[in-house]
């Protein structure tokens, strides 16, 4: 989820997506959003996580832990994220809750992570989620390599499978790798929705395949980056294990500061995540 300058290769409305962008990227996956998770699909995941349990707990363990602290997390976010209830929770009725605060002016949020406890080489992640809308507030499911601690980013790649600005009209989606030169470079599809799209739940995904990653929501396809189709001063850097991230930034460099308009709590609600190879 950092931000430098935006590099689009693709746009597509959830409509209407190119012949031969559909004929590049995969077939386009049973809509899960308006479907529940089979239980063969539970067992076949290397990772599922519906978010039963009792109102208030933490999310499993199992799968999640926590980024913690303030400093503005290479964006100029102005959000401390903490492990506290208040901002991670289980609903007890089937979702997790990442919710932003704002206390007095003193912005809290959360930040989950698989780190440690699951990746994805090659095969599919998706999230069932709702994302917040309002001035400032940039909700992200995303992927970061796993050797993101030895080789450091942007060395390490970044998968953005979705994040959304004020949460209106655009869902961003991109891959995030260096340069042989020296900084990063970025690609992938932009989105056009309703402003009302994310208030409802949908499936937000991302395929990895090797020299490929493909993008989706719900049954479409909205875009694809190859590593065929790079320049030779971008260095191709996804055909390796990625764990999740789930969060909700508020304020930084990219969506700008939360004005009075913004309304808090703000929450992004998951329905389930799941994690399956090829």
């Amino acid at each position: 989820m950092s931000r430098r300058s935006w590099v689009r290769v693709a746009r597509a409305s959830l409509i209407g997506v190119s012949a031969v962008l559909i004929a590049q990227a995969a077939a386009p996956p049973t809509d899960l959003a308006v479907q529940s998770v089979s239980s063969y699909q539970k067992q076949q995941a290397l990772m599922f996580d519906d978010f039963n349990g009792p109102a208030w707990a933490p999310p499993n363990p199992q799968w999640w832990s926590y980024d913690t602290g303030g400093g503005g997390w290479g964006n100029g976010e102005s959000q401390t994220y903490t492990s506290a209830p208040s901002n991670v929770r289980l609903d007890g009725a089937g979702h997790l809750v990442i919710e932003a605060r704002n206390d007095g002016g003193e912005y809290t949020s959360a930040r989950v992570t698989t780190q440690g406890r699951t990746s994805l080489l090659y095969g599919r992640a998706e999230a069932r989620a709702k994302l917040p809308r309002g001035s400032g507030m940039h909700p992200a499911f995303w992927l970061l390599g796993t050797d993101l601690g030895v080789v450091g980013w942007p060395d390490s790649g970044e998968i953005d499978v979705v994040e959304t600005i004020g949460g209106a009209g655009q869902l961003y989606s991109s891959v995030i790798g260096p340069r042989t030169s020296g900084g990063d470079w970025q690609a992938g599809p932009t989105t056009d929705v309703a402003n009302t799209f994310v208030d409802d739940f949908h499936t937000y995904w991302v395929e990895k395949a090797p020299g490929r990653v493909t993008f989706g929501v719900d049954g479409q396809i909205t875009g694809a980056v190859t590593a065929a189709g790079l320049p030779p001063d971008e260095r191709w850097v996804f055909d390796k294990p990625f764990f999740l991230l789930l969060n909700v930034a508020v304020g930084g460099e990219w969506p700008g500061p939360p004005d009075s308009s913004t309304p808090f709590p703000a929450a992004m609600v998951v329905d389930w995540v799941r994690v399956t190879d090829d």
